[in-house]
């Protein structure tokens, strides 16, 4: 038995030796970094690329690089609550004010709350409310939980196929290992044509993070359980809780949080010029820190 134990034990050992190996070997292979990108890249990011990539460093180097050069010109850091306030007035994408039982940040997606047409914009909005989501995860916590509420929900209301598949990659490639679930809450069967063409885009990681929820069947019951409180969680997911969303005070809260990730990112949010679209130099020329040695 306990032999049995060592021997697991070691096995774990050598995994995250492993690792951590495979973490100084994408350092590396990833040359000198500055600015953003050298504060984006830590230790516990490259992690989540090399895990999305099944710890192949060639493949997470390509993906992540790709992300890099994606937020360098999408600049989702700089993206401030008022270019995306009125996105959020029906409260269809907001941060929830309370965690499941891991203390993971919880998004609620309300999609037949949409109130505008652009798609652009609104691809903005849910970009704005992933970086918020990670910037309030607690200590040790790196994963976010979506629950997606589809009270109303019809293919009127539904995203075009397009903005799905945009949504998704931006997901999977710039975000991964970012989202632990996402609860499709008593989808109407009409969704399962939506889904048929949607599920095509997601990869097989993503593909297994997905769960349909129904309130009356008795697995799903207890998969919402085993995830949160029922105290916590809102009446519209099978909990105990009244679900209110007020844009105003939720409006004070993320100018509060622009402050807090204008501080994290090393900017200054007043001076900050909105809607610049010239992809300059990252606020100041910071000197060209090379990759850490292997310590």
């Amino acid at each position: 038995m306990f032999s049995r134990w060592s021997n697991s034990h070691h096995s774990q050992e050598n995994d995250s030796l492993q690792h951590e190996s495979k973490v100084k070997e994408l350092r590396a292979a990833l040359g000198p970094l500055a600015g953003r990108s050298l504060k984006y890249c830590t230790d516990a990011c490259l992690r989540r690329y090399l895990e999305a990539r099944n710890w192949n460093v060639d493949k997470s180097k390509k993906m992540l690089e790709e992300t890099l050069k994606w937020r360098s010109t999408y600049k989702p850091e700089e993206i401030r609550w008022d270019e995306v306030a009125v996105e959020g007035e029906t409260g269809k994408v907001y941060r929830a004010n309370f965690h499941d039982r891991d203390g993971r940040t919880v998004l609620i997606l309300r999609p037949a709350k949409q109130n505008t047409t652009s798609l652009d914009n609104q691809l903005r909005h849910l970009v704005y409310m992933i970086e918020n989501a990670i910037l309030n995860l607690p200590e040790g916590q790196q994963q976010m939980v979506w629950l997606i509420d589809f009270t109303g929900w019809s293919l009127s209301t539904s995203v075009p196929v397009k903005s799905a598949r945009d949504t998704i990659n931006v997901l999977q490639n710039h975000y991964p290992e970012r989202l632990a679930m996402a609860v499709l809450y008593n989808p109407p069967r009409i969704f399962k044509a939506f889904w048929k063409i949607v599920k095509y885009f997601l990869d097989a990681k993503t593909f297994q993070k997905v769960k349909f929820v129904y309130p009356k069947n008795k697995d799903s019951v207890e998969l919402m359980r085993s995830y949160f409180d029922e105290e916590n969680l809102p009446t519209e997911f099978g909990g105990k809780a009244i679900l209110e969303y007020n844009h105003e005070d939720f409006s004070k809260q993320m100018v509060q949080d622009d402050a807090k990730s204008a501080t994290l990112w090393g900017f200054d949010v007043k001076h900050q010029s909105i809607g610049n679209e010239q992809s300059g130099p990252e606020v100041a020329p910071e000197p060209i820190c090379m990759a850490p040695a292997a310590s």
